[in-house]
């Protein structure tokens, strides 16, 4: 009697139980099966190790699985060879920048009041009087950039997606895998600190806050890396810098405005995003010394379609303009301009030195060329665009609703 590969598939379906399906007349082999105790003994003669692999779509062999796990095609190939070769530099960004996990690494309750001492409510009090010091315009800035910092989980999947840096169980333990896990715990503590120094000033909708976490999460995110690592780390690059002026900005702010604690807060998350800052633009530094070209083709074609924002699609559910409103207060109050833009990119062509790149082909040549203008321009239009927003307002300064703060203007 003999059994086709359908039959085979039906029994496993039927009767995962069945630990043999071949008559006892009929010599077998066993195969390798899930950890389930899923065992099933086949006619060597009517299918082979290869074709059961093959119709159950998977091996169970730990070993193989995990070799499964890791891509064996990409769209990127070059770029995944590249990266794979930055391993040792990798392990390097894990040991010097990332801070040591636990008891020696500041937490959020550092900067907060201590709710078990019996002082608790004198700190709590001094900590509102302050936090009543920041007005509702840096409010706004302040929960916008919160928000956005809570949407992390976001960002870790899109770390993720970069090919050749993946984490393919969660638990891998090759320096891209450890580098993405180890960056990941240091941003968490950001959003954690931030909210609860929202919630202990009373201030603030919470619940509309929280809405809008729940929104941008669920919307997700797309920079445009497409799965490519010199894009996400040309993007890291930019981003890790662009959110440290940010919080550095809102801190000296509020110590203008006699909050001391939000400016303690600021200062060590902006602290926290200048050494991931410092770690992605030498991953691209590396990148530079290996494909020159490669990488200056991905950088200007980011910069032709403009750096996406990672809260561009933040709602509260009922302001579908939140992002822009946010935004617009954010570049009156100077936290964070497009004259910060430009300077941003200007930074990042003199840390990677590409005034002084040579060796290139004639298109990354002409790649060069236009990212070392790309910054003065930018900054002509900068100060064209605000000058004229300045005209548009010197006689009043347009404001808007924000449920964030129960309906105030800001």
């Amino acid at each position: 009697m003999q059994y086709s590969k359908s039959s085979v598939l039906t029994l496993l379906a039927i009767a995962p139980s069945i630990t043999a399906f071949a008559p006892s007349r009929v010599k077998s082999v066993q195969f390798p099966v899930a950890s389930s105790a899923l065992k099933a003994t086949v006619d060597p003669e009517t299918i082979t190790k290869k074709e059961y692999e093959d119709i159950c779509g998977v091996n169970f062999d730990q070993e193989l699985l995990q070799k499964r796990l890791e891509r064996t095609s990409y769209l990127y190939p070059k770029h995944v060879e590249v990266v794979e070769d930055l391993a040792p530099v990798v392990d390097e960004m894990v040991d010097n920048i990332l801070l040591k996990t636990g008891e020696k690494s500041w937490q959020p309750q550092d900067y907060l009041p201590d709710m078990t001492k019996d002082s608790w409510y004198d700190e709590v009090k001094e900590f509102r009087e302050m936090a009543a010091q920041v007005p509702d315009d840096l409010l706004v800035v302040l929960i916008g950039d919160m928000v956005t910092e809570e949407a992390l989980p976001t960002y870790q999947t899109l770390l993720n997606t970069f090919e050749g840096c993946d984490d393919p169980t969660g638990t891998t333990d090759s320096a891209w895998a450890r580098w993405s896990r180890g960056w990941t715990s240091e941003e968490n503590r950001h959003g954690d600190l931030l909210n609860k120094y929202l919630y202990l000033g009373g201030r603030c909708d919470m619940r509309s806050i929280e809405v809008t976490i729940q929104h941008l999460i669920t919307s997700g995110f797309n920079p445009g890396a497409q799965k490519d690592p010199y894009r996400g780390f040309v993007y890291t690059s930019f981003q890790e810098r662009a959110t440290k002026v940010s919080h550095g900005n809102v801190g000296r702010l509020a110590r203008k405005m006699g909050d001391r604690n939000l400016d303690k807060i600021c200062a060590k998350i902006a602290g926290d995003e200048g050494r991931h800052e410092k770690a992605y633009q030498t991953f691209v530094t590396e990148i530079l010394k290996r494909d020159p070209d490669g990488l200056l083709e991905v950088f200007g074609d980011i910069m032709r379609g403009q750096i996406v924002m990672p809260a561009e699609l933040m709602t509260d559910g009922e302001d579908a303009h939140l992002y822009e409103n946010f935004s617009n207060v954010a570049q009156r109050l100077g936290v964070y301009t497009a004259l910060d833009y430009a300077d941003i990119i200007q930074h990042l062509v003199d840390t990677w030195d590409l005034e002084h790149l040579d060796g290139l082909s004639s298109s990354g040549e002409k790649e060069r060329e236009y990212l070392c203008k790309l910054p003065q321009r930018y900054r002509k239009l900068a100060e064209r665009s605000m000058n004229k927003a300045k005209k548009a307002t010197e006689d009043e300064i347009p404001t808007k609703s924000f449920n964030w703060i129960y309906g105030r203007q800001a």
